[in-house]
């Protein structure tokens, strides 16, 4: 029997991929907001393509503001922008 690939949404392209594919931004139970490159941290999270034109889209559209009800700090747009041009996996 296959092993079911967990999929997730990304906030940009609103496409279905597999959740390993996908960046992870997590709101922590005391609001704080981060990037979660292991997926384990505990929180509400979201999902984002690790390119610069489904950040553009999410940006634009205030998807993490909406996933998160709350605001995101200019820091965390920072932080994604550059572990994309990086091409780092955390």
């Amino acid at each position: 029997m296959e092993k079911k690939i967990p999929m997730r949404q990304c906030l940009g392209c609103r496409e279905m991929k597999p959740k390993k594919e996908l960046i992870r931004v997590v709101r922590s139970p005391e609001g704080e907001i981060s990037l979660d490159f292991k997926g384990k941290a505990s929180g509400r999270g979201a999902y984002i393509c690790p390119n610069g034109a489904c950040l553009k889209k999410a940006i634009k559209a205030k998807a993490l503001e909406r996933a998160f009800s709350a605001g995101i700090p200019p820091e965390i747009y920072e932080k994604l922008q550059e572990q994309m041009e990086g091409g780092a996996d955390g």
